[in-house]
């Protein structure tokens, strides 16, 4: 176990993950659109992101030295904002309007919500984004130890070139205070990924690129708290953590099923759903 964190607290941390699996899929019902399987992939990590690593304050979303999140697989957001919610940046009343006329909470992340700090969804521009807030800091004269910027791609996603190139950017200027992670489920809308447009060898192609790379279960929660916490110590080039998850992880009839990429629950799986959370 990672020697800062306890037992409790490790703890804690998975009930909050919990807790967010419910919110996402209880509001997505609600709904009656958008992307559960993406959202509960990538619900462990996100949640130590917000709950363990990332220096933020819900009463002071606009705090200058914040660590930045872009979520940049924008469609996922009914994870970000679940653990918004339960961090406490708005009531999680808001969370039962996702995609209503002049909520809050829209189909893809937007500013005007409380804690999101920009707009995403067109697959990817994240990184290219994440790469100017990086180099923003460095023209504030902010170092690493300041502010961090993580982001979060998937990786079907990163079929777009543009990735690729945003990626060149980052170990170009040695962005050493820009941490991704990328959702490294397999599956996309179409399908598999390797069957669509394979990313692989990701491992290789990123440290081929000027990455500094760690690989990961992205459902273990001493795995992700260490890679957080050693990407950290690297001081010359941006770090990517790849995290191996599952597809709608926690609900066993969603898991590793691609129909589940943009499909909602019925109030029925709902409550199969939420029976299997407990």
């Amino acid at each position: 176990m990672p020697e800062n964190i306890t037992e409790e607290q490790l703890a804690q941390l998975k009930q909050k993950s919990l807790s967010i699996r419910k919110s996402i899929l209880t509001m997505l019902t609600k709904a009656g659109s958008g992307h559960p399987g993406g959202s509960l992939s990538a619900a462990d990590i996100v949640t130590i992101l917000y709950f363990y690593k990332m220096k933020h304050d819900p009463k002071n979303p606009e705090l200058e030295d914040r660590d930045r999140f872009v979520l940049s697989k924008g469609h996922a957001c009914p994870l970000l904002y679940a653990v918004l919610s339960e961090a406490g940046y708005f009531p999680k009343e808001e969370l039962l309007k996702l995609r209503q006329i002049n909520s809050l909470l829209q189909g893809h992340p937007h500013p005007k919500t409380p804690g999101i700090e920009i707009a995403t969804g067109s697959l990817g521009q994240g990184l290219s984004v994440a790469n100017g807030i990086a180099l923003a800091a460095r023209l504030d004269n902010k170092d690493y130890k300041d502010y961090k910027v993580y982001i979060l791609l998937g990786d079907g996603e990163s079929q777009e070139g543009q990735v690729w190139e945003a990626a060149m950017t980052s170990a170009h200027y040695k962005l050493n205070n820009l941490i991704a992670i990328l959702d490294h489920n397999g599956l996309q809308i179409d399908g598999k990924t390797e069957e669509v447009m394979d990313v692989n060898p990701v491992i290789d192609k990123w440290k081929a690129f000027g990455w500094h790379v760690i690989e990961i279960d992205g459902h273990d929660y001493n795995q992700i708290i260490d890679a957080l916490n050693s990407a950290d110590a690297i001081k010359d080039k941006p770090v990517m953590i790849i995290a191996n998850t599952i597809k709608g992880k926690g609900v066993s009839f969603m898991e590793n099923n691609v129909g589940w990429h943009g499909k909602t629950p019925d109030e029925e799986q709902l409550k199969e759903a939420l029976k299997e959370l407990k």
